[in-house]
């Protein structure tokens, strides 16, 4: 009787995952946790390594991870290693089967995008831009925020994959949108850190107990995710990555850029950037975006 009922079950879609870095790792291994046949494709050995233990199939190259994929994932650092991993007679373009639905969840600009959306249609491919919001945390435990450019037909298509590993998932608009609105979320995020920063060496500098006032400042509108995420960041001043200030970098420029190419005035964002810049030029750029506490303390006077 059990077989019969799992023969009527519609087969779930074999999934292709390219990257599994801070974020495409503990993702991935939740689809697996699903129920998906995941094949993945990384540089990294250990990462491979990962996911083999993890009950995934490891790919020598992206062209075979790709190959029999109805839905292949991308995760990896900005524009540039899209365009690389996507194009190319190695690529996900050239060695996808046409009707294949490629969701690409890192976080890059718009235009590239609508591009890659372009040039994948000529080969029969579908594309969503799906980036995400929630850091390394909301990817171990699937609460991550994902928002999402394309057609609608495509995200109701991707949408039970997409509910096993977020929380929160709209569909923002045509291509780009989503990687638009995941720019804004970063500016939103940068400029909320810096906030908590400054509040830190203020409360340190005036004596007060800062567990007791970060946890009274959370209670009340001055609470938010970023603080309830990077409050033991800043008690214990540790910057472990889970979103490295060179990826927030990259970031803050796709959003400066957009805006200029819009319209929009970000003067805060834009001092933001700048602070994110500099502590990237200091040295700090592998540490976690948290770490904006650091700039904040050298500007008061303390060598972090």
């Amino acid at each position: 009787m059990s077989n019969l009922a799992d023969s009527s079950r519609p087969a779930l879609p074999r999934i292709a995952w390219i990257g599994l870095g801070i974020m495409g790792s503990p993702m991935s291994e939740n689809l697996i946790k699903a129920g998906y046949q995941v094949t993945g494709f990384t540089l990294e050995q250990d990462k491979l390594d990962r996911l083999a233990a993890a009950g995934g199939t490891v790919a020598p190259s992206i062209a075979e991870a790709v190959r029999d994929a109805d839905v292949v994932i991308t995760m990896v650092p900005a524009s540039p290693q899209v365009e690389a991993i996507a194009y190319g007679p190695e690529g996900i373009l050239e060695n996808a089967g046409s009707g294949a639905l490629l969701i690409d969840m890192s976080s890059i600009t718009p235009q590239t995008s609508v591009d890659l959306a372009k040039a994948a249609a000529d080969k029969g491919i579908r594309v969503l831009d799906a980036p995400v919001s929630g850091g390394e945390a909301g990817a171990i435990e699937a609460v991550l925020s994902i928002m999402v450019g394309g057609e609608q037909a495509d995200f109701e298509t991707a949408r039970p994959i997409l509910e096993a590993l977020g929380k929160t998932i709209v569909l923002c608009g045509p291509h780009g949108s989503g990687q638009t609105v995941k720019a804004a979320n970063q500016l939103i995020v940068a400029v909320n850190i810096q906030a908590c920063a400054e509040a830190v060496v203020f409360l340190e500098r005036s004596g007060v107990n800062l567990q007791a006032a970060l946890d009274v400042l959370n209670g009340g509108l001055a609470g938010s995710t970023v603080l309830t995420r990077k409050k033991d960041n800043f008690l214990n001043r540790d910057f472990k990555p889970g979103f490295r200030i060179d990826l927030h970098h990259k970031d803050m420029g796709i959003v400066t850029d957009a805006a200029r190419n819009v319209g929009a005035a970000l003067p805060v964002g834009a001092v933001v950037a700048q602070l994110v810049a500099s502590l990237r030029a200091q040295g700090d750029g592998g540490l976690d975006h948290s770490a904006l506490l650091r700039s904040v303390e050298r500007l008061s006077g303390r060598q972090a």
